[in-house]
């Protein structure tokens, strides 16, 4: 009988509503969901890992940034260049104003008035100017006389807006971690303002112009020494100096803004992979979530329905094809156990008619009185244990023919030489019964890829079915013809035919629709023998009647016809 417990079942899992009330397992998902949230953490290290290589590349990035840039190298260059260029600027100012063809002397102020002649330069904010006399002794300077202020430029401020304190923390960091891994650099002895610009007079009257970093109080300073030529030869030295820490506020500044930037990304990045983590960990979660109540509760026995996987097909994604890989693979399990129990149903079923017959006939034996009755039921006997021995076989074959399907190589073989082997022994059989055996077969070889010995079998089982159901006088026609990517194989007889409302259960496990001369000698498993290793071919079988025509389904069938179908 057709298996329709199993085939409603089966149902659930495919194609199912996954939020449906009901069940214990539903339930308790549902329940984890509603718990778990989108900052849930602690729960899923999937999340977590996204979320730590999310945030690692973008520290990577802006570390390497702050690494490599040239920033701070190009301000510095930058800055003494214009520092060297504003000393010589300097230094021929004071030198226009020394006489002509007289000679000069800064320290004394013959010839030239040093403190007037700097007093009327134009100082910017934060820089000084010493001269010295070529023996390092201070004339002047923009301390002693403060010079006329420079004009302000628009567009130069350097803006010092107070950083925020994740910045400020950052900034730390960064500082502890250059020192701390960086490359190793003596900083320059700290100075007063008035020594360092001294330091550099001994080298300026080479000829030269001069440029030295110092460390003062605020940072780092800058200064650039050149020599002053008179009519007489080298008068002096004129040093200007920069603000100590000037380089340092900038790229200060150039790091927050930077540093405010990496804390965007950061918090962009956290919201991208949490969001991230969500649409990836949360499905994997309740897929596990369900395959995992599933084991627990079937394990315990307290779970009466089915486990029902979440059905995210939809997305077009590997997630999807997780999810239906696993309702596919649950589905197919709980129809194998379907199966399996409606087997052993079956098998149990069948077995107990011979058995029963087994134990009536023994019965009766013991009040037997003729010899005449004591035979009877010994062929009776004898019949039954034949029929458990066929039965017992059968489905010894049955059981094992999936586990034999997988573990068998498949390999190429020429369908039609195997028809020709097959054909001449049952064209023997059916000659020794009066039926006429017809074979059409193609003369060019059809190669197909499979397992030769098991289609052999189904062929076997079609061909002697056919010649079991006619009589003498009938006919048997084996034929094939390919069909562009397959091959069809049909075995037709001239016998009785197949009613119809069996046509679709002649491939059900132990049903037998034959005479009642034949009744126990087949045991009903042979053609669904036979459809399971077509289908594991990839292939299709089907039964139909030979009719008169085709239009009128009412006629009386003129034999039956198999239809084997298998890919090429």
């Amino acid at each position: 009988m057709t298996n329709r417990r199993a085939d409603a079942r089966a149902d659930i899992v495919l194609g199912e509503d996954w939020d449906r009330p009901g069940g214990t397992v539903e339930s308790e998902l549902r329940a984890a969901r509603q718990r778990r949230n989108v900052i849930a953490l602690n729960r899923s290290p999937l999340a977590r890992k996204i979320i730590m290589f999310n945030l690692l590349s973008i520290v990577v990035l802006v570390a390497g940034v702050m690494y490599l840039t040239p920033f701070r190298d190009s301000l510095v260059q930058q800055r003494e260049r214009a520092l060297a260029v504003e000393a010589q600027l300097l230094a021929d100012v004071v030198e226009a104003s020394l006489p002509a063809n007289a000679p000069a002397n800064l320290l004394t102020g013959d010839g030239i008035d040093a403190d007037l002649v700097l007093s009327r330069i134009g100082v910017a904010q934060g820089v000084e100017i010493y001269i010295f006399d070529p023996n390092g002794t201070l004339v002047t300077s923009t301390r002693q006389t403060p010079g006329a202020p420079a004009r302000p430029v628009r567009g130069l401020e350097v803006q010092t807006d107070d950083p925020l304190v994740i910045t400020e923390f950052l900034n730390v960091t960064w500082n502890a971690l250059s020192r701390l891994f960086g490359a190793t650099q003596m900083d320059p002895p700290r100075q007063a303002s008035v020594e360092f610009a001294q330091s550099l007079v001994a080298p300026a009257l080479e000829g030269v112009t001069i440029l030295r970093r110092g460390a003062g109080a605020g940072g780092t300073s800058y200064a650039a020494a050149t020599p002053v030529e008179g009519a007489g030869g080298t008068l002096g030295v004129l040093v200007v100096t920069t603000a100590a820490g000037e380089i340092d506020q900038l790229v200060r500044v150039e790091r927050e803004q930077l540093l405010q930037m990496f804390v965007v990304a950061l918090l962009v990045s956290i919201g991208l992979s949490l969001v991230l983590a969500s649409t990836i960990a949360n499905p994997l979660s309740d897929l596990a979530a369900a395959a995992e109540l599933g084991r627990d509760k079937n394990a315990r026995k307290m779970s009466p329905t089915r486990v029902r996987i979440p059905d995210l097909t939809g997305r077009p994604d590997e997630i999807g094809r997780l999810s239906g890989a696993l309702r596919g693979m649950v589905s197919a399990l709980y129809d194998r156990i379907d199966a399996n129990e409606q087997f052993a149903a079956d098998v149990s079923h069948e077995i107990k008619n011979p058995l029963a017959s087994l134990r009536s006939a023994v019965g009766t034996m013991r009040v037997a009185r003729t010899d005449e009755q004591r035979n009877r039921l010994l062929e009776v006997i004898e019949h039954d244990v034949q029929r458990l021995d066929r039965l017992v076989s059968d489905i010894s074959n049955a059981s094992r023919l999936d586990s034999e399907l997988v573990k068998e190589e498949e390999e190429e073989f020429n369908l039609v030489h195997t028809l020709e082997n097959l054909s001449q022994y049952h064209s023997e059989e059916a000659g020794k019964k009066g039926v006429d055996f017809i074979t059409d077969l193609p003369a060019d070889p059809i190669v197909i890829s499979g397992l030769e010995g098991r289609l052999a079998q189904v062929f076997v089982n079609l061909l002697g079915n056919a010649i079991s159901f006619c009589e003498e006088g009938d006919a048997v026609r084996l034929w094939t013809r390919r069909r562009e990517n397959r091959v069809l194989v049909v075995v037709e007889d001239t016998g009785p035919g197949i009613p119809e409302e069996a046509l679709t259960k002649v491939f059900n496990r132990f049903y037998s629709e034959r005479p009642v001369s034949q009744f126990g000698n087949h045991s009903g498993l042979g053609l669904a023998i036979s459809k399971q290793i077509v289908e594991a071919h990839g292939g299709v079988i089907w039964a139909e009647n030979i009719r008169p025509t085709d239009f009128d389904a009412t006629s009386e069938p003129l034999g039956a016809r198999f239809v084997v179908g298998l890919p090429i």
